[in-house]
């Protein structure tokens, strides 16, 4: 039952192809800061408390540290949902108007059991020149609040933009991942190279 249920949770994650990519072992610890980095994020998988969260440019690492914690948690049978933050930030946008369209997009982000949101606040087409509007700043604020008020929810954020960054886009939002990370876990992978273009 438990397989069969992660199964279920896998297809409706959104990670399927990402999870056979994005795992710990296939994470290259070839320097020190690699290696802490895979180290705390298998911490936090194996006791998720508080929030893992994870800045900094392209290519560090963030999405496939924070996937292979999710992979973690769905092995053990844990509703896992992705949401690609641009991605769903438009759709929700398109129908903040129609309550019950905007609910079926929204509530589930609300109440699955673990959450990971990526590549929070990156906007436009080509990686992020445009600034977030209010209805991104509200939708934020609306997920973030409802996961923080709720402390058997798990919650994983990545982000380009540093902790800083996000607070003063908006404050409540921000210092709501602040806390969460404080007491889960942080990490800033903002002096890192982008491996990607090695």
């Amino acid at each position: 039952m438990v397989q069969r249920r992660a199964l279920r949770h896998l297809e409706q994650s959104g990670l399927s192809d990402m999870l056979t990519r994005y795992t710990f072992e296939r994470w290259r610890a070839e320097e020190r800061w690699q290696a802490r980095a895979l180290e705390e994020a298998k911490r936090y998988a194996a006791d998720p408390k508080g929030w893992f969260v994870t800045t900094g440019r392209s290519g560090a690492g963030k999405t496939h540290l924070c996937t292979a914690i999710c992979g973690e948690l769905l092995h053990r049978g844990l509703p896992v949902r992705y949401m690609l933050w641009r991605d769903v930030a438009v759709q929700a946008k398109a129908v903040v108007n129609d309550a019950e369209a905007y609910s079926q997009i929204i509530d589930p982000l609300k109440k699955v059991k673990v959450l990971y949101i990526d590549d929070l606040f990156k906007m436009g087409r080509n990686g992020g020149a445009a600034k977030p509007t209010v209805g991104d700043i509200n939708l934020a604020f609306e997920i973030i609040n409802a996961r923080y008020n709720d402390s058997g929810k798990i919650t994983l954020v990545s982000s380009e933009l540093s902790l800083n960054d996000i607070t003063d886009i908006d404050e409540a939002t921000g210092g709501r991942i602040y806390e969460g990370a404080k007491a889960g876990a942080y990490l800033d992978l903002s002096n890192r190279q982008n491996w990607r273009l090695r």
